[in-house]
């Protein structure tokens, strides 16, 4: 596929647009806990504890290979499937949705049904099942024809799909299953490769992600390049093969580096520096002076007068430097190089930053287009402070997603933390306030139930706060299961299932 051209035309308010800084009361849920315990949901739409324990009891009896306890166990999870189906019609958000990480050991009999009980058990209608993740891809190992390695490599579990798994009693249980995904950040094996080496994306210091990310597992990738493009769209494709109900792009992105890093003020500080993303910024010159001035620009991070100068007498059949989206000012002549050298300066470096940030979006356009054609839900998962400007300089992430189109799903994380509920809302706020009508935006939230965690309130707490932006907010997912089962999703980890 090729990648849809940048559209420059409306350069002033593009630019404007592109670069600019940018409790309620009463019950939040319908309260059913009037039901009979064995029935049912109490608030939240959340199973009593006599409910999901006498589930829980079945499914431990089941797997002794007690048929009565199997046919009472799938029928409990049928009638739950429609209680919880009814309740979240009824109540606030429509759409609550948990993040997963699915182990090695979790082919072991029973794990995956003992997972999408408890994500039940806690009125989830939606769950997002990490798939491709730290350079490994939730396939079978020998139906794998990534380029990445299969995150169960058991010897003797080659052939288990358990993707193909969770979708099917996920939806056994009325649950909706996304398939959550890395983007353009591909891990650290695919750094290994070295018939890849070009495709990874470099600063103009010379550094890949792996050197300015502190865990060093970080390998973003050049978005304009085609192999890089070749493979994800590879590995979506057999991602799509199990059938899930959507689809949600994470680490749509670049690189976030700390301290003074975290903010790209100059063109070093930018991944402009790899074959296929230099190739492309150049086309974007429309004449000579233009594409001699870009050289220069990206070469040194700066244009001089005298550049400015020199690049008149190289080619003086043309008038100004043009490149997608410059419009000069109409002059009867030429001004003099020290009077154009400023300007050009700036419009040279707002285009390194809108060429940068157009790489996401074209990748972000090539990574959904699978989902599209099969129906597929898509959403793509973005921090609501990533695309801001400060001073002069932009968020180093470069994470444009107030030009994500509303035909995905906005999936912004929420995860303020100031001790309250405040910041949370003003990061949504924010989001609703960018976004086109009819975006679908389903916030995510850190947290646990009942508790504070890491300075965060608790997720009531939190849903209390969002409450006030419905009908506008529908849908609302929490990350993650691991903080909710810490101990559960430990022993998974490490193979300690009991």
């Amino acid at each position: 596929m090729s990648n849809p051209p940048l559209n420059f035309a409306r350069s002033t308010l593009f630019w404007r647009s592109l670069f600019a800084v940018v409790f309620t009361s009463g019950s939040l849920l319908l309260n059913l806990g009037s039901e009979p315990a064995k029935a049912q949901v109490t608030e939240y739409c959340q199973l009593s504890s006599a409910a999901a324990q006498q589930k829980e009891n079945l499914r431990l009896l089941a797997l002794k290979g007690k048929q009565d306890a199997q046919t009472r166990y799938q029928s409990i999870i049928q009638e739950q499937a429609q209680k919880l189906k009814q309740c979240r019609s009824q109540t606030w958000p429509q759409t609550q949705a948990l993040w997963l990480r699915l182990y090695p050991c979790d082919v072991q009999p029973g794990i995956i049904d003992q997972i999408m009980d408890r994500i039940v058990n806690r009125g989830y209608n939606q769950v997002y099942i990490e798939v491709f993740y730290d350079g490994q891809v939730l396939l079978p190992a020998r139906a794998n024809p990534t380029v990445w390695p299969a995150v169960i490599r058991t010897p003797g579990a080659e052939n288990i799909d358990i993707l193909a798994t969770a979708i099917k009693k996920g939806r056994q249980r009325g649950l909706k299953v996304y398939a959550w995904m890395f983007t353009t950040n591909f891990g650290y094996t695919y750094a290994q490769r070295p018939d890849r080496e070009s495709a990874i994306a470099r600063n103009g210091k010379g550094q890949t992600s792996l050197y300015v990310v502190d865990n060093g597992s970080q390998l973003f990738i050049d978005p304009y390049n085609l192999q890089a493009k070749r493979d994800y769209y590879k590995l979506v494709q057999e991602v799509l093969r199990r059938r899930p109900d959507g689809l949600l792009l994470d680490y749509v992105r670049y690189p976030r580096q700390a301290g003074s890093d975290s903010i790209a003020t100059k063109v070093s500080d930018l991944w402009l520096f790899s074959p296929a993303t230099q190739e492309a910024l150049f086309k974007r010159a429309q004449n000579y002076k233009g594409l001699d001035l870009i050289r220069r620009f990206l070469s040194k991070g700066f244009v001089t007068r005298g550049d400015v100068a020199e690049v008149d007498k190289l080619y003086p059949q043309e008038g100004e430097p043009l490149w997608q989206g410059r419009i000069p000012l109409a002059q009867k002549s030429i001004l003099p190089a020290t009077d154009r050298q400023p300007v050009l300066q700036w419009e040279l470096w707002q285009l390194a930053v809108a060429h940068a940030m157009q790489g996401i979006l074209d990748f972000v356009t090539i990574a959904s287009y699978p989902a599209k054609q099969q129906g597929v839900s898509t959403g793509v998962v973005f921090f609501p402070d990533g695309n801001q400007t400060v001073g002069q300089g932009y968020d180093s992430r470069l994470q444009p997603w107030d030009r994500f189109p509303n035909t995905l799903e906005w999936h912004p994380m929420a995860y303020g933390n100031c001790g309250n509920a405040s910041c949370i809302v003003s990061q949504v706020q924010r989001v609703l306030s960018m976004a086109k009508p009819g975006t679908q935006i389903i916030p995510a939230l850190a947290g646990q139930w009942g508790k504070s965690v890491s300075n965060r309130p608790s997720l009531e707490v939190q849903m209390q706060a969002l409450r006030q932006f419905a009908p506008q907010l529908k849908g609302v997912s929490h990350f993650a299961y691991s903080w909710q089962y810490p101990q559960n999703d430990s022993d998974r980890k490490f193979c300690r299932v009991k």
